[in-house]
């Protein structure tokens, strides 16, 4: 009997916010080994990650990548287990990490660079390459590292620090010495950025719902100013934290989660940018493969040695990603956010 391979297809574009409605979920059978061409691998996926940028390729829109082809696999980070090979380089059982997508098997062709990694799990776990040692902590480190490049004693803040990429940048910062301010939403997700990654201090936007309020409470967090701001959020939290920028600050633009519904992002007061000659940068990480190995060189010791912390949200089964990703939009997750494939 042939495995039968289960996978998430992008039905529809979503108008404004997305629904469940914009995923379909289809059976596909798997191939066999026979089937592989030659440097094709077949790999199960562990887990699936799942991450803010997929719903700006929801969209059509104008955007640094492609958008996500209708009718074909949602894209998507995965780990997981080689299975069969046709390639040199990797063996049945071997633990690797690609870009497999919403589903549960996947075919790569190994032969491309970049496109399938083998990964040490004997002190990182499997996971971990989707977060803290995949492409949210790199992204952490390439963020902080190359644009906001802090001193010690500098005041680093970081928007939606609970996530999987603002969790890594608040360690890494207080591992360089600065004061680390976080904003997350909610109680409970605050004193897990103070208690647990060892922030400075983390405010909780759902308290501070307006600009005045909100940039009080950074004035409180943050008295001597902030020096480098790590952006995950925009709108309020962007607006809030420019009042409070030093001059020189750097403000690595990391994410617009506040736009992901399809609205527009207004900034209130864009003229703070010239009046405290502010650098801020947007960035991609897949735009810097060069910094890979130097990030996760850091970030993997990190973990192994129990200096980086992180927590995940597991959602069970293919077909509880759409609405994981859904709540994963709305805050709902607490760290990294994974569907568990097996």
């Amino acid at each position: 009997m042939s495995l039968v391979n289960h996978q998430i297809l992008l039905a529809s574009r979503p108008a404004a916010e997305p629904t469940a409605e914009n995923f379909k979920l289809v059976e596909k059978p798997v191939p066999t080994r026979d089937e592989l061409g030659e440097g094709q691998v077949l790999v199960r996926h562990h887990y699936l990650s799942l991450d803010p940028y997929m719903r700006g390729r929801m969209s059509d829109s104008k955007s640094y990548a492609e958008p996500q082809p209708l009718d074909a696999v949602m894209i998507g980070g995965t780990v997981g287990e080689v299975v069969a090979s046709k390639h040199p380089r990797f063996d049945e059982g071997d633990p690797v990490v690609c870009m497999g997508g919403w589903q549960e098997y996947s075919v790569i062709d190994a032969s491309q660079r970049g496109a399938l990694s083998k990964v040490d799990t004997r002190q990182i776990p499997l996971s971990a390459y989707l977060g803290a040692v995949g492409m949210p902590g790199v992204t952490a480190w390439y963020g902080l590292v190359k644009i906001i490049a802090p001193k010690a004693g500098d005041t680093v803040l970081v928007s939606a620090a609970s996530g999987a990429v603002g969790g890594v940048v608040g360690q890494l910062a207080k591992a360089r010495g600065c004061r680390v301010v976080g904003i997350a939403g909610g109680p409970d997700k605050c004193r897990y950025v103070v208690d647990e990654l060892g922030f400075d201090a983390c405010i909780d936007h759902k308290a501070h719902t307006d600009l005045r309020s909100l940039s009080g409470a950074l004035r409180d967090a943050a008295p001597k100013g902030i020096d480098g701001c790590f952006e995950n959020v925009g709108g309020l939290c962007l607006d809030a934290a420019m009042l409070r920028m030093n001059a020189f600050g750097r403000i690595a633009l990391c994410g617009m989660i506040a736009g992901y519904s399809g609205q527009p992002i207004p900034m209130a007061n864009p003229s703070l940018i010239l009046v405290s000659r502010l650098k801020l940068e947007g960035f991609i990480v897949s735009e810097h493969p060069e910094v890979w190995p130097e990030a996760t060189l850091e970030l993997g010791g990190m973990v192994a040695s129990g200096r980086l912390k992180f927590r995940e949200s597991v959602a069970q089964g293919l077909a509880s990603a759409p609405e994981a990703f859904l709540g994963l939009l709305k805050g709902k997750n607490f760290g990294k956010q994974l569907v568990k494939l097996i």
